[in-house]
């Protein structure tokens, strides 16, 4: 038998050994050599043939070693996925976290200085401010203590304003009223020499009633506090002359009656007080004495509020 010029039947490449050469077997039929597979792969050999057979391989440890594989795998994916969570959720919050800080650091006050930005220096004088406190009101009593001062209008009508004094539960009704520059006219006894000897300048008076009790209180006006007081140190004899009219009678001509008195500021204000039934006031005619003393009162708080008055006007002007 012969096959192709020059080629063995199974084909170029290495050498290998013809079929029934050298070997035993039926005449003709390849020996128990095995028959080839497919290429690449083993050719089949019954069992305990074959010059590489061996043991049986152990398929239910091998399966177990397989399943072990799956399970150490399915582990790593989880432990990664929940690290790669964990991860997320720490970068998230630190963003978070630098956005709340960019935020307060608008709001954030500015560092204090530190030492080296601190001027060396701390000699130079501080800046100065005008004192913003008010100077306290004037007080009243100055605008009342001296001619130069005391410059608001004044006369009986606004010494002695309207036509009855209330004081207390006392109400008395006015009478005449009056006003000179010679003040020594309208007094009697020591009491002239004393308004001329210390310069008053004006008397002003008015009367007052209730019932059968009458009192005229005169005011006296000096250049100064001092001549007031003076003049009222001094008037310990004589007395003012009473003011009769606008239905009042004339009293305390020719009979005793009760004189008082005092000063306050550049003003010395006198009265007396007595029946205008014309009969002598002793010791216990204690409504005569009330009469005289309401109305010096009532003349004591005028003065008063003369100066008050002029005070206030003054506080009020622009510095």
């Amino acid at each position: 038998m012969t096959f192709g010029q020059g080629e063995p039947p199974w084909g170029s490449g290495g050498s290998h050994t013809p079929w029934n050469q050298g070997q035993p077997g039926n005449q003709g039929q390849p020996g128990n050599q095995g028959q080839p597979g497919h290429q690449g792969q083993p050719g089949h050999q019954g069992p305990g043939q074959g010059p590489d057979s061996g043991p049986t391989p152990d398929w239910a440890a091998l399966a177990e070693a397989s399943a072990a594989r799956t399970r150490r795998k399915r582990l790593l994916m989880i432990g990664g996925s929940v690290l790669a969570t964990l991860a997320i959720g720490a970068a998230v919050a630190v963003a978070i976290v630098s956005t709340d800080n960019g935020d307060k650091d608008d709001a954030s006050p500015t560092a204090l200085p530190t030492a080296s930005d601190l001027p060396s220096d701390t000699t130079q004088p501080v800046p100065s401010f005008a004192a913003t406190t008010p100077p306290p009101p004037p007080d009243p009593k100055d605008f009342i203590s001296s001619a130069a001062k005391d410059k608001a209008p004044i006369s009986p009508g606004s010494l002695f304003p309207g036509s009855q004094l209330t004081m207390g539960t006392e109400v008395y009704k006015k009478g005449a009223t009056g006003s000179t520059t010679n003040c020594a006219s309208v007094a009697r006894g020591d009491l002239r020499q004393v308004l001329s000897g210390n310069g008053c300048t004006r008397m002003m008076r008015a009367t007052y009633v209730k019932g059968k009790n009458a009192v005229t209180i005169g005011v006296a006006l000096f250049d100064t506090e001092a001549k007031a007081r003076k003049a009222k140190e001094q008037a310990d004899k004589g007395n003012l002359l009473s003011l009769s009219g606008a239905g009042v009678s004339g009293f305390c001509n020719t009979v005793v009656c009760r004189t008082t008195a005092n000063s306050y500021g550049r003003y010395a204000y006198f009265t007396v007080a007595g029946w205008t039934s014309g009969k002598n006031v002793t010791a216990k005619d204690s409504t005569v004495y009330r009469t005289g003393d309401d109305v010096a009162e009532f003349a004591f708080q005028q003065i008063i509020r003369r100066g008050e008055a002029q005070a206030s006007a003054a506080a009020e002007q622009p510095l």
